[in-house]
């Protein structure tokens, strides 16, 4: 949801390095000076917002609530900065926001799992369908295909929102994230201890 609502704010994206990281080659082969600082400045966010996350998660007993929480906090400063002159600092609390996502969930039952980031599940996805039409498909080889989902219905919610009330839709983006977080503090402590890599 806050990928599409940022890129349709910034037109770029907030949480899809691949393709900033193609955008800032084609600005660099274009010799796009500005472009070059732009994109190079998200993927850079980006990459410190996954550092953040990993040091706040260590440093709070990686309880997923908390992470999610810190994540609801910097959509909300960034939603309350939207707009005008502060819109760079807005797009740069949302990339932050999108990289320490990622901490609050690695693996679920020893799966990999990207948050904000579905390449790699859509080819475990169809190397599982390959192997399933060979008849050796492992057990739970389509559960990659369910981040997937998760992103699209995601980022549909927040476009359809853009729409309706424009870029005042990273609001809902942060009411949401202020949901799950607080949801997550009634998932037992037990199942919470897989969601980590370690």
């Amino acid at each position: 949801m806050t990928d599409a609502v940022g890129f349709l704010i910034a037109g770029d994206f907030v949480s899809f390095m691949s393709g900033n990281t193609t955008r800032l080659a084609v600005a660099v082969g274009g010799v796009d000076p500005g472009a070059v600082l732009h994109l190079g400045l998200l993927v850079l966010v980006f990459v410190l917002g996954n550092a953040g996350g990993v040091v706040f998660a260590h440093f709070t007993g990686r309880r997923h609530g908390v992470i999610v929480g810190l994540v609801a906090a910097l959509l909300l400063a960034s939603a309350a900065l939207s707009g005008g002159e502060r819109e760079l600092a807005s797009i740069i609390l949302l990339v932050f926001a999108m990289g320490a996502v990622n901490v609050a969930m690695e693996r679920v039952e020893g799966h990999a799992l990207g948050v904000t980031y579905v390449s790699g599940a859509l080819s475990r996805f169809g190397r599982g369908l390959g192997r399933k039409l060979l008849g050796r498909a492992t057990p739970n080889w389509w559960f990659e295909i369910v981040p997937w989902c998760g992103m699209l219905s995601g980022a549909v919610v927040g476009a359809v929102a853009f729409g309706l009330v424009g870029a005042s839709a990273i609001w809902l983006s942060a009411a949401w994230a202020c949901v799950i977080a607080v949801a997550s503090l009634a998932i037992p402590a037990r199942w919470r201890q897989q969601y980590f890599a370690g």
